[in-house]
């Protein structure tokens, strides 16, 4: 029962926080043209393709999280979203994330295994349909398979910009 309340507390965490930066990315002030022209000048191409896939992307992971459907799915977009940002905006910028640094998306990534290798618990739609999984390897799989998607988007999509 313990790992349960864990899972679901985490689930649900994680869901709102990425509902939340997704509504926001795509609707929130400057929505997807704002979105968009960070996007450009951090060097995602195309742009607004990047925004508005970034924006639905993260809503359909927090949803996915929050009803615990297809968890391993969700928590591997999940990775890839916060490698991206590492990656193209975070790891030059240190540690600390009030200098704009990696501690906030590594520690998304991080509860994001965690969830994976727990795995979404009792109160979850893949423990209603029996699709639930967990343990180590999955945790490693949805690590893995972000880390490798996101390599994959940045590999096509990213040109960064030159240095100052």
């Amino acid at each position: 029962m313990d790992l349960d309340v864990a899972s679901a507390l985490l689930r649900a965490t994680l869901g709102i926080v990425f509902v939340a930066h997704g509504w926001n990315h795509g609707f929130g002030p400057g929505g997807l043209d704002g979105t968009a022209g960070w996007f450009d000048s951090i060097g995602l191409r195309p742009p607004r393709l990047q925004a508005a896939v970034s924006s639905y992307l993260e809503i359909a992971v927090g949803l996915a999280l929050l009803a615990g459907l297809g968890t391993p799915l969700a928590a591997a977009a999940g990775v890839g979203i916060m490698t991206t940002a590492f990656v193209t905006v975070h790891r030059r910028n240190g540690f600390f994330i009030i200098k704009e640094g990696y501690e906030y998306v590594l520690l998304v990534a991080v509860a994001l295994t965690a969830l994976a290798t727990l795995g979404p618990g009792r109160w979850s739609v893949d423990h209603a349909v029996g699709t639930a999984a967990d343990g180590w390897p999955i945790g490693l799989a949805v690590l893995g398979v972000g880390i490798a998607g996101s390599a994959a988007m940045l590999a096509v999509c990213w040109r960064p910009p030159a240095a100052d």
